[in-house]
Protein backbone atom coordinates (compact mmCIF):
# COMPACT_ATOMS: atom_id res chain seq x y z
CA UNK A 1 0.00 0.00 0.00
CA UNK A 2 1.44 3.43 -0.90
CA UNK A 3 2.17 5.61 2.14
CA UNK A 4 1.85 9.37 2.50
CA UNK A 5 5.26 9.95 4.08
CA UNK A 6 8.28 8.19 2.62
CA UNK A 7 11.05 9.83 4.69
CA UNK A 8 10.54 10.25 8.44
CA UNK A 9 13.02 11.73 10.91
CA UNK A 10 12.90 10.71 14.58
CA UNK A 11 14.03 12.96 17.41
CA UNK A 12 13.49 13.33 21.14
CA UNK A 13 15.02 14.07 24.51
CA UNK A 14 18.72 13.09 24.60
CA UNK A 15 19.94 10.55 27.12
CA UNK A 16 16.50 9.21 28.06
CA UNK A 17 16.19 5.41 28.09
CA UNK A 18 12.41 5.47 27.55
CA UNK A 19 12.84 7.76 24.53
CA UNK A 20 15.48 5.43 23.12
CA UNK A 21 13.12 2.45 23.47
CA UNK A 22 10.28 4.22 21.66
CA UNK A 23 12.55 5.44 18.86
CA UNK A 24 13.75 1.87 18.38
CA UNK A 25 10.13 0.66 18.29
CA UNK A 26 9.13 3.36 15.80
CA UNK A 27 12.12 2.55 13.62
CA UNK A 28 11.04 -1.08 13.41
CA UNK A 29 7.38 -0.20 12.74
CA UNK A 30 8.17 2.30 10.01
CA UNK A 31 10.86 0.23 8.33
CA UNK A 32 8.44 -2.70 8.13
CA UNK A 33 6.12 -0.41 6.17
CA UNK A 34 8.80 0.53 3.64
CA UNK A 35 9.37 3.98 5.12
CA UNK A 36 12.90 5.34 5.16
CA UNK A 37 13.89 6.38 8.70
CA UNK A 38 16.71 8.56 9.97
CA UNK A 39 17.44 9.58 13.55
CA UNK A 40 18.59 12.87 15.06
CA UNK A 41 22.25 12.29 15.99
CA UNK A 42 21.85 14.59 18.99
CA UNK A 43 19.50 12.13 20.68
CA UNK A 44 22.30 9.58 20.97
CA UNK A 45 20.17 6.52 20.24
CA UNK A 46 21.74 3.43 18.69
CA UNK A 47 19.16 1.95 16.31
CA UNK A 48 19.15 0.22 12.96
CA UNK A 49 18.85 3.49 11.03
CA UNK A 50 21.25 6.22 9.88
CA UNK A 51 21.73 9.23 12.17
CA UNK A 52 22.33 12.79 11.02
CA UNK A 53 22.57 16.33 12.36
CA UNK A 54 19.21 18.16 12.58
CA UNK A 55 19.97 20.55 9.72
CA UNK A 56 20.53 17.60 7.36
CA UNK A 57 17.32 15.93 8.54
CA UNK A 58 15.44 19.17 7.91
CA UNK A 59 16.49 19.10 4.27
CA UNK A 60 15.69 15.40 3.90
CA UNK A 61 12.55 14.57 5.90
CA UNK A 62 8.87 14.65 4.87
CA UNK A 63 7.84 14.43 8.52
CA UNK A 64 9.49 14.72 11.95
CA UNK A 65 8.29 12.56 14.86
CA UNK A 66 9.33 13.78 18.31
CA UNK A 67 9.36 11.45 21.32
CA UNK A 68 9.18 12.99 24.80
CA UNK A 69 7.19 15.77 26.43
CA UNK A 70 6.09 19.22 25.39
CA UNK A 71 9.58 20.58 26.05
CA UNK A 72 11.05 18.14 23.55
CA UNK A 73 8.50 19.12 20.92
CA UNK A 74 9.17 22.82 21.50
CA UNK A 75 12.86 22.12 20.86
CA UNK A 76 12.01 20.15 17.71
CA UNK A 77 9.70 22.95 16.54
CA UNK A 78 12.54 25.47 16.69
CA UNK A 79 14.85 23.10 14.80
CA UNK A 80 12.54 21.71 12.13
CA UNK A 81 9.35 23.77 12.12
CA UNK A 82 10.47 27.00 10.38
CA UNK A 83 11.43 24.92 7.32
CA UNK A 84 7.79 23.81 7.01
CA UNK A 85 8.28 20.21 8.13
CA UNK A 86 5.20 18.79 9.90
CA UNK A 87 5.70 17.59 13.47
CA UNK A 88 4.05 14.71 15.32
CA UNK A 89 4.54 14.17 19.06
CA UNK A 90 4.64 10.93 21.08
CA UNK A 91 4.00 11.72 24.73
CA UNK A 92 6.36 10.40 27.38
CA UNK A 93 6.05 13.49 29.58
CA UNK A 94 3.49 14.53 32.15
CA UNK A 95 1.09 17.15 30.75
CA UNK A 96 1.45 16.76 27.01
CA UNK A 97 -0.65 19.57 25.51
CA UNK A 98 1.33 19.30 22.26
CA UNK A 99 2.38 15.64 22.16
CA UNK A 100 -0.82 13.64 22.14
CA UNK A 101 0.11 10.14 20.94
CA UNK A 102 0.64 7.53 23.64
CA UNK A 103 3.17 4.74 23.44
CA UNK A 104 0.47 2.09 23.82
CA UNK A 105 -1.20 3.05 20.53
CA UNK A 106 1.86 3.52 18.34
CA UNK A 107 1.13 0.82 15.76
CA UNK A 108 -2.48 1.93 15.19
CA UNK A 109 -1.50 5.60 14.97
CA UNK A 110 1.41 4.93 12.61
CA UNK A 111 -0.91 3.14 10.18
CA UNK A 112 -3.43 6.00 10.37
CA UNK A 113 -0.72 8.56 9.75
CA UNK A 114 0.76 6.77 6.77
CA UNK A 115 -2.74 6.39 5.28
CA UNK A 116 -3.28 10.16 5.56
CA UNK A 117 -5.78 10.02 8.43
CA UNK A 118 -4.71 12.87 10.68
CA UNK A 119 -5.61 16.44 11.65
CA UNK A 120 -3.14 19.19 10.76
CA UNK A 121 -2.94 22.50 12.62
CA UNK A 122 -0.89 25.57 11.85
CA UNK A 123 0.40 27.14 15.04
CA UNK A 124 1.90 30.66 14.98
CA UNK A 125 5.46 31.49 15.99
CA UNK A 126 6.60 34.64 17.73
CA UNK A 127 9.75 36.36 16.56
CA UNK A 128 11.73 38.34 19.15
CA UNK A 129 14.49 40.88 18.54
CA UNK A 130 16.38 42.21 21.57
CA UNK A 131 18.03 45.62 21.15
CA UNK A 132 20.34 47.99 22.98
CA UNK A 133 19.87 51.31 21.23
CA UNK A 134 20.78 50.49 17.60
CA UNK A 135 22.59 47.24 18.47
CA UNK A 136 20.83 43.90 17.98
CA UNK A 137 21.56 41.68 20.97
CA UNK A 138 19.77 38.61 19.64
CA UNK A 139 16.94 37.26 17.54
CA UNK A 140 14.93 34.14 18.43
CA UNK A 141 11.66 32.35 17.68
CA UNK A 142 9.15 30.92 20.15
CA UNK A 143 6.18 28.60 19.75
CA UNK A 144 4.99 29.03 23.36
CA UNK A 145 6.17 32.29 24.82
CA UNK A 146 8.75 35.01 25.22
CA UNK A 147 9.43 35.83 28.86
CA UNK A 148 11.16 38.83 30.37
CA UNK A 149 11.97 38.29 34.02
CA UNK A 150 13.88 40.23 36.64
CA UNK A 151 17.52 39.33 37.23
CA UNK A 152 17.45 40.18 40.95
CA UNK A 153 15.13 37.68 42.67
CA UNK A 154 14.61 39.93 45.70
CA UNK A 155 13.44 43.08 43.88
CA UNK A 156 10.69 44.20 41.56
CA UNK A 157 11.58 45.36 38.06
CA UNK A 158 9.83 47.87 35.83
CA UNK A 159 8.80 46.81 32.32
CA UNK A 160 7.23 49.36 29.98
CA UNK A 161 4.91 48.01 27.26
CA UNK A 162 4.17 49.62 23.91
CA UNK A 163 1.79 48.18 21.30
CA UNK A 164 2.06 49.41 17.73
CA UNK A 165 4.17 52.30 18.99
CA UNK A 166 1.60 53.43 21.57
CA UNK A 167 2.49 53.35 25.28
CA UNK A 168 0.21 51.04 27.27
CA UNK A 169 1.56 50.85 30.81
CA UNK A 170 4.59 50.24 32.99
CA UNK A 171 4.44 47.05 35.02
CA UNK A 172 6.26 46.73 38.33
CA UNK A 173 6.46 42.97 38.48
CA UNK A 174 8.61 39.87 38.50
CA UNK A 175 8.33 39.75 34.72
CA UNK A 176 6.19 39.79 31.59
CA UNK A 177 5.04 36.83 29.47
CA UNK A 178 4.17 37.33 25.81
CA UNK A 179 2.39 34.15 24.74
CA UNK A 180 0.86 32.60 21.63
CA UNK A 181 -2.40 30.65 21.90
CA UNK A 182 -0.20 27.53 22.08
CA UNK A 183 1.67 29.03 25.04
CA UNK A 184 -1.50 30.19 26.78
CA UNK A 185 -1.72 26.81 28.54
CA UNK A 186 1.92 26.96 29.68
CA UNK A 187 3.66 29.55 31.89
CA UNK A 188 1.07 32.21 31.05
CA UNK A 189 -1.71 30.05 32.52
CA UNK A 190 0.23 29.62 35.77
CA UNK A 191 0.57 33.42 35.95
CA UNK A 192 -3.20 33.92 35.65
CA UNK A 193 -3.44 34.44 31.90
CA UNK A 194 -6.40 33.37 29.74
CA UNK A 195 -6.60 30.17 27.70
CA UNK A 196 -6.65 31.05 24.00
CA UNK A 197 -7.95 28.53 21.49
CA UNK A 198 -5.21 27.67 18.96
CA UNK A 199 -7.34 28.98 16.08
CA UNK A 200 -7.40 32.51 17.51
CA UNK A 201 -5.19 35.16 15.94
CA UNK A 202 -4.11 36.63 19.26
CA UNK A 203 -1.20 37.32 21.60
CA UNK A 204 -1.50 37.37 25.41
CA UNK A 205 0.56 39.80 27.49
CA UNK A 206 0.63 38.54 31.07
CA UNK A 207 2.43 40.21 34.01
CA UNK A 208 4.13 37.88 36.49
CA UNK A 209 3.28 38.70 40.12
CA UNK A 210 2.56 42.40 39.50
CA UNK A 211 2.83 44.82 42.41
CA UNK A 212 -0.59 46.33 41.61
CA UNK A 213 -3.52 43.91 41.84
CA UNK A 214 -5.40 45.76 39.08
CA UNK A 215 -2.54 45.00 36.68
CA UNK A 216 -4.23 42.36 34.53
CA UNK A 217 -3.42 40.28 31.41
CA UNK A 218 -4.11 41.84 28.02
CA UNK A 219 -5.00 40.09 24.75
CA UNK A 220 -4.17 41.80 21.44
CA UNK A 221 -4.40 40.80 17.80
CA UNK A 222 -1.62 38.79 16.20
CA UNK A 223 -0.93 41.67 13.83
CA UNK A 224 0.28 43.74 16.81
CA UNK A 225 3.88 44.82 17.32
CA UNK A 226 4.67 44.49 21.04
CA UNK A 227 7.71 46.25 22.52
CA UNK A 228 8.84 45.87 26.13
CA UNK A 229 11.64 47.96 27.59
CA UNK A 230 13.53 47.41 30.84
CA UNK A 231 12.92 50.26 33.26
CA UNK A 232 14.08 51.09 36.75
CA UNK A 233 15.27 48.25 38.95
CA UNK A 234 18.32 46.90 40.65
CA UNK A 235 19.62 44.08 38.51
CA UNK A 236 18.23 44.40 35.00
CA UNK A 237 16.40 41.50 33.39
CA UNK A 238 16.69 38.50 31.12
CA UNK A 239 14.64 37.45 28.13
CA UNK A 240 14.11 33.83 27.12
CA UNK A 241 12.15 32.05 24.40
CA UNK A 242 10.33 28.80 25.18
CA UNK A 243 12.31 28.42 28.38
CA UNK A 244 15.71 28.32 26.69
CA UNK A 245 18.78 30.06 28.16
CA UNK A 246 18.14 33.75 27.69
CA UNK A 247 19.86 37.04 27.04
CA UNK A 248 20.84 39.53 29.73
CA UNK A 249 19.15 42.93 29.45
CA UNK A 250 20.17 46.18 31.11
CA UNK A 251 18.27 49.39 31.86
CA UNK A 252 16.96 50.88 28.61
CA UNK A 253 17.25 47.66 26.59
CA UNK A 254 14.09 46.52 24.89
CA UNK A 255 12.61 43.61 22.97
CA UNK A 256 10.35 43.78 19.93
CA UNK A 257 7.91 40.90 19.44
CA UNK A 258 5.74 40.15 16.44
CA UNK A 259 4.08 37.10 14.93
CA UNK A 260 6.37 35.49 12.40
CA UNK A 261 5.25 34.82 8.85
CA UNK A 262 6.27 31.21 9.48
CA UNK A 263 4.00 28.64 11.11
CA UNK A 264 4.56 25.34 12.86
CA UNK A 265 2.63 22.43 11.33
CA UNK A 266 1.41 20.05 14.05
CA UNK A 267 -0.19 16.70 13.21
CA UNK A 268 -2.74 15.05 15.48
CA UNK A 269 -4.64 11.73 15.37
CA UNK A 270 -8.03 11.81 13.60
CA UNK A 271 -9.96 11.86 16.91
CA UNK A 272 -8.05 14.90 18.20
CA UNK A 273 -10.21 17.04 20.51
CA UNK A 274 -8.68 20.20 22.00
CA UNK A 275 -11.37 20.53 24.65
CA UNK A 276 -10.90 16.93 25.77
CA UNK A 277 -7.20 17.69 26.26
CA UNK A 278 -8.10 20.67 28.44
CA UNK A 279 -10.49 18.53 30.50
CA UNK A 280 -7.94 15.76 30.92
CA UNK A 281 -4.87 17.89 31.63
CA UNK A 282 -6.55 20.53 33.80
CA UNK A 283 -8.90 18.07 35.54
CA UNK A 284 -12.07 19.87 34.54
CA UNK A 285 -15.52 18.33 34.99
CA UNK A 286 -16.92 15.95 32.41
CA UNK A 287 -18.38 17.23 29.15
CA UNK A 288 -22.19 17.52 29.09
CA UNK A 289 -24.14 14.98 27.05
CA UNK A 290 -26.03 16.05 23.89
CA UNK A 291 -29.36 16.26 25.74
CA UNK A 292 -28.04 18.08 28.82
CA UNK A 293 -28.63 21.81 29.20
Amino acid sequence: MPVLYQRIALTGKPGDAAVADVIAELTALLSARDVEVRVDAGVGVAVNAPSHAPYKLTEWADLVVCVGGDGSLLHAARQFGPAGRPLLGVNLGRLGFLVDLSRTELEQRVDELLAGRFVEEQRPLLEMVARREDQVLGRQFALNDIVLHKADPGRLQEFSVHINGVGVTTHRADGIIIATPTGSTAYALSAGGPILHPSLGAIAIVPICPHTLSDRPLVVGNDSAVAVSVGAGTGGARVSCDGQPGLALAYGDFVEVECSEQFIRLLHPPDYDYYRILRDKLHWGRAPGPTES
